[in-house]
C-alpha cells in the first residue's frame, strides 16, 4: 500500500468507521508482534465488528 493510500486509509478508519486512534494504534503495536493484515487484527483484538471488516475490505477493493 502506497503512503498516500495508507494515510486515505486511516483516515477512512477514523472518520467513515469511527474507529479511535487509539484502537488503531494497539492494532498497529500488535501486528510489529505478530505481523498480519491491519484489518485483520482490528477485528480479532474486538477494535471492529465484522460489519466494519466487510466495509474496510470494500474500501480497500476500490482504493
Amino acid at each position: 500500500m502506497s503512503p498516500s493510500t495508507y494515510s486515505r486509509f486511516i483516515r477512512f478508519l477514523q472518520e467513515d468507521l469511527s474507529i479511535s486512534t487509539a484502537c488503531i494504534a494497539v492494532a498497529l503495536r500488535h501486528r510489529e508482534q505478530d505481523p498480519g493484515p491491519l484489518p485483520m487484527i482490528l477485528w480479532q483484538y474486538g477494535l471492529i465488528t465484522i460489519e466494519q471488516l466487510e466495509q474496510i475490505y470494500d474500501w480497500l477493493e476500490t482504493a
